[in-house]
C-alpha cells in the first residue's frame, strides 16, 4: 500500500473524480455525490487535493488515467503510527476462501494472510470427522453444481464451491482409510483403521493432528508478532515464541515420559521453563503485579492442555459419523431378505439424513476449532480493509479487485471498519 494524494485544478476536480469512479473505486449513488466528494478536498492556490491509500501496483495506472485531464498522483510519506489498510483478493479461488478469515476478523496489514493455510486446516479437520468415501463423492458433486451455477437457485452460493470440493476430497481420503463407503458396506477395504473397532488409536491420531495444527499456528503467530512489533513482542508474547516454547516443552515432556527417554523429558522441561520465564517477563511488563502475572502463566498452561484436548472432537465426531453409517447399514441388511424395497428406502433415507445432519455438525465443529484454537494464536490485533471511497466520507467500503484506479481516501481518522488482509505491498 502507498499513501498518495490526488491533485487537480479546482475546476477539473469533478472530472478527475468521475474518472476515479469509472475505475470502479468510488461509489456513486446519485449525481450529487461528486459534489460531496469535491467538497471534502483541500484547496490552495486553485489546486484541490484528496489524500488516501492505494495499492502500489495501481498507482501508475491511476496516474495515467488522470493525467489527460490535468490530474496527478502525488506519493506521500506514510504517517507514523498510521494503520495501513489491507487489500483483499476478491477474484478466483483465493477470493472464495477469504470469507473463512473475514468472518473471524481483520488481518492487520503487517501480518501474513493465513487464508490458504486456514482452508487446508479446515478441510483436513472436516474430512477426518466426515470420513466416508460415498459422502465425499456427494460433496464433490455438490461442488460441481455450485461451480456450474446449476440449478440457478444455487448461483448465489457459487463462491462456496472450493470448500465443498476440498471437504469432499478429504472425506474421500479418510473414507478410504476407514473403509467407509456409505457406511461399512465392504465396497472398499479398511486401509488404516475401522473407527468403531479402534477408537483409541483414532483418538490419539486426532490429538496428534491437533498438536501439529497448534504448532503451525504458533509458528505463524510468532512471525506475525515479529512483523507487528519486532523481536520483543515476538519473544515475550504468549502467542509468539514464549507460548510456542511452553507448547513445545509440554509436548516433548509428554513424549519423553511415554517413550521412557529421560533426555527428551529434560529437554522438554527446559524448553517449557524458558517459555514460562519469557511469558512471565512479558506479563510483568504489561503491569498488574506479580500475582497477576503468575495467574496468567497458570491460565496459559491450562489453556494449552484444553486446546489440545479440544481436538479430540475430530475422533468423537468421526466415531459418530461411522456409528450412524453402521446403524443404517445394519438396518438395510436386516430388511433386505424380507423386503428389498424397504431396505433400499432405509439405506437412501438413512444416508441422506447422515449426510445432511453430520455435514452441518462437522462443518460447525471444524469452524469452531479453526477460530478458537488456531486463529486465537495467529491473530492478536485487528486491521482494517482497503475500501473505495463512498458517501459519507468517514466510511470506507471495499474496492473491486483488479480495477485500475483503486483509491481509498481517509478523510477521517474515525474509520473503524475491518476485514482480513491479503496484501503486503
Amino acid at each position: 500500500m502507498e499513501r498518495i494524494a490526488i491533485a487537480a485544478p479546482e475546476e477539473s476536480l469533478r472530472e478527475v473524480l468521475a474518472l476515479v469512479a469509472d475505475a470502479g473505486c468510488v461509489e456513486l449513488n446519485g449525481p450529487g455525490d461528486l459534489d460531496q466528494y469535491a467538497a471534502g478536498a483541500i484547496v490552495k492556490d486553485g489546486v484541490a487535493a484528496l489524500a488516501g491509500w492505494a495499492p502500489a501496483p495501481a498507482v501508475a495506472a491511476l496516474a495515467g488515467r488522470l493525467a489527460p485531464v490535468g490530474g496527478a498522483v502525488v506519493p506521500l510519506a506514510r504517517p507514523r503510527g498510521a494503520e495501513v489498510p489491507s487489500l483483499l483478493r476478491s477474484e478466483g479461488i483465493r477470493g472464495s476462501i477469504n470469507p473463512l478469515v473475514e468472518t473471524y476478523g481483520a488481518v492487520p496489514y503487517a501480518d501474513i494472510d493465513p487464508a490458504p493455510l486456514a482452508m487446508a486446516a479446515y478441510v483436513l479437520m472436516f474430512g477426518m470427522m466426515f470420513g466416508d468415501a460415498g459422502h465425499g463423492l456427494l460433496l464433490l458433486g455438490l461442488a460441481a453444481l455450485l461451480f456450474l451455477r446449476w440449478p440457478r437457485r444455487l448461483a448465489r452460493l457459487r463462491r462456496a464451491w472450493p470448500f465443498a470440493a476440498g471437504a469432499g476430497l478429504t472425506s474421500i481420503v479418510f473414507g478410504v482409510l476407514y473403509g467407509e463407503f456409505f457406511g461399512p458396506t465392504g465396497v472398499i477395504p479398511v486401509v488404516w483403521l475401522e473407527p468403531l473397532a479402534e477408537p483409541i488409536p483414532l483418538l490419539l491420531a486426532a490429538l496428534g493432528v491437533g498438536a501439529v495444527l497448534l504448532g503451525c499456528a504458533y509458528l505463524l503467530g510468532s512471525v506475525n508478532r515479529w512483523r507487528e512489533g519486532g523481536w520483543p513482542l515476538a519473544l515475550y508474547s504468549p502467542a509468539g515464541v514464549a507460548g510456542a516454547a511452553v507448547f513445545t516443552g509440554l509436548g516433548l515432556s509428554v513424549a519423553g515420559w511415554y517413550l521412557g527417554w529421560g533426555w527428551l523429558t529434560a529437554a522438554g522441561l527446559a524448553a517449557g521453563a524458558a517459555g514460562l520465564i519469557l511469558a512471565f517477563a512479558g506479563f510483568a511488563a504489561e503491569g498488574g503485579g506479580t500475582a497477576q502475572a503468575v495467574m496468567r502463566l497458570f491460565d496459559l498452561v491450562v489453556s494449552l492442555g484444553s486446546n489440545v484436548a479440544s481436538f479430540a472432537r475430530l475422533a468423537a465426531f468421526g466415531l459418530t459419523h461411522a456409528a450412524i453409517g453402521s446403524i443404517v447399514w445394519q438396518g438395510t441388511t436386516g430388511l433386505w431378505p424380507r423386503s428389498p424395497v424397504a431396505a433400499a428406502a432405509v439405506f437412501l433415507a438413512g444416508n441422506a439424513l447422515a449426510f445432511a445432519l453430520e455435514g452441518l455438525v462437522v462443518a460447525v465443529q471444524a469452524l469452531r476449532l479453526e477460530y478458537y484454537e488456531l486463529f486465537s494464536r495467529v491473530f492478536q490485533a485487528e486491521g482494517r480493509p482497503f475500501r473505495p471511497w463512498h458517501i459519507p466520507l468517514e466510511e470506507v467500503p471495499t474496492c473491486p479487485s483488479g480495477s485500475g484506479g483503486d483509491f481509498s481516501p481517509s478523510t477521517s481518522s474515525s474509520s473503524s471498519s475491518h476485514s482480513p488482509s491479503s496484501s503486503s505491498s
